[in-house]
């Protein structure tokens, strides 16, 4: 079983991480333990930790996965054998217990068509998203969490062509492309070792010459690394981004760019944002339905 390595410190919430339907489980700090099933949460008044027993465990699993959890380190991010993503804060981030959030990624296999059965995608929608994908178009991601971005990145890159070499870069790997030639690599941010930016890893990575680049989220210095490689030939290239809508999220872009552009204006560089990303898909949860709700095709002014 894929959670074998967890299941021993994990007890209360055995049933649920063994529960497919299940794709996300949540223990708050209060104690009280909630799940999702279907796009729908639940709570599970029945089902709990006993004190001390979740921090307990907690700091095992940081140490069989070589991570460092204490109250100088308090988050804590992993990838669990089955590509399930598990997060946790501990005190004094959080009071009086830990935090814990695991991701199952029950989606990881849909295909387009699962999105378009799902009313995650209209076929019009999956056919100019596929399309961009395949003619070399850069792709900007956009959406709350849990809005199901990293599930719509997985199914548009199977549409990359195969003999490209694809690289993927994520903070916890969680993205699962099944192509002949993905390269996959983490920062290291949380270990007992030296710590590998997003940034670091990024710069590392353009090295080694990839056709495609896939980043998992941009959410800091990343994003300058990011525009110059979509500025220097890499086509092609997908990633996602937290915002509220698709053009929030070229703005959003714009101001992470910003911070490492060395004192270029804001609206600069929002202009080679748009120069750079070609297409902005906008997708967000709503009463439980997880939908793409812009397509917008970026043009400069």
């Amino acid at each position: 079983m894929s959670f074998e390595i967890i299941i021993p410190f994990l007890k209360p919430i055995e049933s649920l991480l063994a529960n497919p339907a299940i794709s996300e489980i949540m223990v708050n700090p209060d104690g009280s333990i909630w799940m999702e099933e279907q796009g729908r949460i639940k709570a599970l008044p029945d089902i709990g930790f006993e004190d001390g027993a979740l921090m307990t465990g907690l700091e095992v699993i940081a140490n069989r996965f070589g991570k460092k959890l204490d109250a100088d380190s308090p988050i804590l991010n992993l990838r669990l054998p089955d590509g399930s993503r598990m997060a946790a804060l501990i005190p004094p981030v959080v009071n009086p217990r830990p935090m814990l959030t695991i991701r199952k990624f029950t989606s990881r296999n849909f295909t387009i068509h699962d999105l378009i059965e799902r009313k995650a995608l209209t076929e019009s929608q999956a056919k100019q998203l596929a399309d961009s994908v395949q003619r070399g178009d850069n792709l900007l991601i956009s959406g709350a969490t849990s809005s199901g971005k990293s599930t719509l990145l997985n199914v548009l890159a199977s549409f990359i062509p195969d003999d490209d070499r694809i690289l993927i870069l994520e903070d916890v790997a969680e993205l699962y492309i099944r192509k002949p030639h993905v390269i996959s690599a983490e920062a290291q941010l949380d270990t007992h070792k030296n710590q590998i930016g997003f940034a670091d890893l990024l710069k590392a990575a353009l090295r080694h010459r990839p056709d495609r680049i896939i980043v998992g989220e941009i959410r800091g210095p990343e994003a300058r690394v990011f525009l110059d490689a979509l500025n220097t030939g890499h086509r092609g290239s997908l990633t996602t981004i937290h915002a509220n809508g698709a053009e929030d999220a070229v703005l959003r872009l714009s101001q992470l760019a910003m911070r490492g552009s060395g004192g270029v204006s804001l609206k600069d560089v929002e202009e080679e944002c748009r120069r750079s990303i070609d297409v902005v898909v906008h997708i967000s949860k709503i009463d439980g339905v997880r939908a793409v709700r812009e397509l917008l095709h970026v043009k400069t002014s």
